[in-house]
């Protein structure tokens, strides 16, 4: 019974396992590869967060204006944003490949993965870019707000 489901080890492989083979190689190295850059991304977030200046004290509408008034923040949050929600995105289609073994089931939950990872990485690259301290400002905002906006 075993031998019907498995191929021989010397087969030839079909065009779709070869493609899926290659898929899961790249799949395999941007894995590696985006944790080590997450690793750097992550700690260098935290280490500005939490250790300079004043600490976790010091985190508020402020801090993070301050942060994604500058490009370099800005593209340093969108990076860890891209990879992160790729990486993740990526270790859960592994998970469905392995377990999930209807074939219909299993795309549609690919699908709907890689759906809802692009629609959050739309959304938080659109939060990065377009924030703006200044929007619906009003005359009870904060003294530092009205002289950052002014």
């Amino acid at each position: 019974m075993t031998a019907d489901l498995l191929a021989a080890p010397r087969s030839p492989r079909s065009a779709t396992q070869r493609r899926r083979g290659n898929l899961e190689k790249w799949g395999w190295i941007y894995m590696r590869a985006s944790g080590v850059l997450l690793i750097v991304l992550i700690f260098g977030h935290l280490f500005v967060n939490l250790m300079v200046g004043e600490g976790i004290r010091g985190i508020d509408f402020a801090f993070v204006a301050g942060k994604f008034a500058t490009p370099f923040w800005q593209w340093w949050d969108v990076a860890m944003l891209w990879l992160a929600l790729i990486h993740g995105t990526n270790g859960m289609r592994t998970i469905v490949n392995d377990y999930v073994a209807n074939e219909t089931t299993r795309k549609v939950l690919v699908y709907g993965l890689w759906a809802s990872a692009a629609f959050l990485i739309l959304l938080g690259t659109l939060v990065v870019f377009t924030f703006d301290p200044c929007l619906g400002l009003s005359s009870t905002s904060a003294d530092w707000l009205q002289e950052l906006c002014a």
